[in-house]
Order: C-alpha cells, then sequence, then structure tokens
C-alpha cells in the first residue's frame, strides 16, 4: 500500500507517458486502483486527478457501483470483460462505504483479483480501469486476505489526514494555485496560522474559505487584514488531536480545542475516557523508562504508531513524575463529576478542569 506522494508521481510519469506515447514508456494505468482514507477533501481531489487522467487517455465510459445490502458481486466481476458497445475504454468505480464487503464480498474480491491476475495486458495497457473507494481501514482490514489480493493485484492508496503542522504550507500551495499569496516575514507566517486556527480538522471548508478569498480579492499579496476579514471559523476538533495537544503541551491549542468541542456538544465522558487512556500510558512508560527500558520497544507493544509516535518521548522527557500523579488525581476528580458526584478540588465546570489537567502537563 502506498502514500499519496506515491501516486503524484505516478499521475505525472502517466502523463509524461502520454505525451511520448504509451509504447515509448514503461509507466500504464494500473488494471486496479484502491483508494482508502478518512479525509473527504483529499479522497476525492486524488481519485479525480486520476480519472482525469484517464479519461485524456481514452477512458471516457464510466459506471459506478454502490456497494449496499444486497449487492450483486457479480457486477464487480464482470465490469473487467464487458466490452463497451461503442469502443471505448471504460472506468468502473466501486465504492464501499463501510469499508465491510462482508463474506460473500470478501471472497467476490479474492477472486477478482485473481481474475486481474490472469489477464493479460497489452502494450497499451489496460481497457478498463476499477477503481474501488473505502473509508481509513484498520490495521486487521489491511492484512485481511481480501485486501493483500487487491493491493497485489493493482495499486491500494492511503490517504492520510493533514497533520496540523503540515497545513500552513497546504495553505500557502493552495493560494498560489490561484495566483495569491500572503505577506513575507512574520505577517505572512501570522496570517497562515490564522486561517489554520480557524480551519483545522475541516479541509472541505478550508478549500471553501481559500477559494473565497480568490474571490474577493485580486490576484498578488493578500494583507493580514484583508485575511482576517474574510475567513471565517470552520474548524472542527476530535478527542483524538486533543489528546495530542496535551502530550505536546500546546496549551493554547488545547484551550482553543476544549472550546471547540464544548461548543459543539462533544460527550465529555469519551473526552475523559480518552484522556485517561493516554495518562495511563504514560504512566506506563514513565516506570519502564526509570527501569532503563527500551521506549521504542514498549511504544511497539502498546500499538503507539503515527504521530503520537513523535510525541510520546518528548512527552516523558518534558512531565516530571509529580506532574503526572497530579494528573492522575484531577482525572479521578473529573471521573467522578461526569458522574453527578462532588469533587470540590476540582472547578465546578468540568471543561475547565480539563484546562487544569492541561496546565499541569505543560
Amino acid at each position: 500500500m502506498v502514500k499519496g506522494e506515491a501516486l503524484q508521481s505516478h499521475l505525472v510519469s502517466l502523463t509524461k507517458a502520454s505525451a511520448l506515447g504509451q509504447g515509448r514508456s514503461q509507466e500504464r494505468f494500473h488494471s486496479l486502483y484502491v483508494f482508502s482514507g478518512d479525509e473527504p477533501l483529499l479522497m476525492m481531489e486524488g481519485i479525480d486527478e486520476l480519472r482525469a487522467c484517464a479519461r485524456k487517455n481514452g477512458f471516457t465510459e464510466r459506471e459506478v457501483l454502490m456497494h449496499e445490502r444486497g449487492f450483486d458481486w457479480s457486477a464487480l466481476m464482470n465490469a473487467g470483460q464487458t466490452m463497451s458497445l461503442f469502443g471505448d475504454k471504460r472506468w468502473v468505480e466501486l465504492r464501499i462505504p463501510t469499508g465491510k464487503p462482508g463474506r460473500d464480498g470478501a471472497e467476490a474480491l479474492k477472486q477478482f483479483a485473481q481474475q486481474l491476475n490472469s489477464q493479460t495486458v497489452g502494450s497499451e495497457g489496460p481497457e478498463t480501469i476499477v477503481c474501488m473507494v473505502l473509508p481509513r481501514l484498520d490495521a486487521k482490514t489491511k492484512s485481511s486476505a481480501w485486501f493483500s489480493a487487491l493491493d497485489e493485484a493493482g495499486m491500494a492508496v492511503q490517504i492520510d489526514a493533514l497533520e496540523r503542522t503540515r497545513l500552513p504550507a497546504w495553505v500557502s500551495e493552495r493560494l498560489k494555485r490561484q495566483g495569491q499569496e500572503v505577506e513575507a516575514g512574520e505577517h505572512g507566517r501570522r496570517s497562515l496560522n490564522f486561517i489554520v486556527d480557524q480551519v483545522e480538522g475541516n479541509l472541505i471548508a478550508a478549500h471553501q474559505e481559500i477559494q473565497k478569498l480568490g474571490l474577493l480579492y485580486p490576484l498578488g499579496v493578500l494583507t493580514e487584514e484583508q485575511i482576517r476579514l474574510a475567513i471565517l471559523k470552520v474548524a472542527r476538533y476530535n478527542v483524538f488531536e486533543l489528546t495530542e495537544s496535551m502530550l505536546s503541551g500546546d496549551l493554547s491549542r488545547l484551550n482553543t480545542m476544549i472550546d471547540g468541542l464544548k461548543g459543539e456538544g462533544e460527550a465529555l465522558p469519551l473526552i475523559l475516557w480518552s484522556v485517561t487512556e493516554e495518562l495511563r500510558l504514560l504512566c506506563k512508560l514513565k516506570v519502564a523508562s526509570a527501569r532503563g527500558e527500551s521506549v521504542q520497544q514498549l511504544m511497539r507493544t502498546y500499538r503507539i504508531w503515527g504521530s503520537k509516535e513523535k510525541l510520546y518521548p518528548s512527552a516523558l522527557k518534558r512531565i516530571r513524575t509529580t506532574q503526572l500523579n497530579q494528573a492522575v488525581q484531577i482525572a479521578a476528580g473529573l471521573d467522578r463529576q461526569v458522574k453527578g458526584l462532588h469533587a470540590p478540588e476540582l472547578p465546578a465546570d468540568p471543561w475547565d478542569g480539563l484546562r487544569l489537567l492541561g496546565r499541569v502537563l505543560h
């Protein structure tokens, strides 16, 4: 399974191959592409770019299949074998919104992958491209027989959500595409950070806000004042990003996220559960680290991956044992509060208790 960057490289190579003539290049379309991810905008754009490239190369007939109750898997099995009435190359899209094809579907997908592997593709590439669209898959699904078969038969692409640290560059690139840019120096950095604060966690709305700047203002440099007047607050946060802020010690962002989650009506027990889980892991790792055990090995044992794999080592260095003990006591008090019991040592509002916990870990 490859990342989005590999897809972009593939698309660039396909474009060059098209310009040279397929017979002079080894880069060809795959018969199968599988997209997986939980960021709707990036998923949509990746699929649209591939489809546009395919359309330029003659894949003009499109068919969309939607997996739902009672789905007839023979439609997929026939997709790569049925010829177009007009002789055009075909683009067949199968969407599986749940990412769970079921027992019959899993078997059908394995058979479909075998069918593709047994086909002989000419020098001009396939006559039919099948594009499957899935949500972000967990490790168990990625290791399943049906997904492994698809991955081997074609190109599986995982579209990851953008981390906050990459958002300023993403916004800057989007502005550049429409002929605009922020001011140089500190004003420009403030403008980008302001946009990120307003749109974090909601890329579709972020895309719309950036497009709005293109409609409101002429090409060229955008001032900080223009940006602050135009960009609306459309950011969305989730519980897991909140715990990342706690681990990083970013108190300002933590408070912003608490305000956002509170305003969105997020369930406090769920937030507290997630925070408590992180505290328990921190305590275990802190004790083990003091014994001289390998933190990297322990993180693999506890399945700490992704962005948190970078945050935990620095958090363990920054946070003292006394701070952890105090944080655990605050979490215990918050647990009593959300169950309707009294916790005199904490603020009356549990959300303020979360802020206090963040300050302790800062």
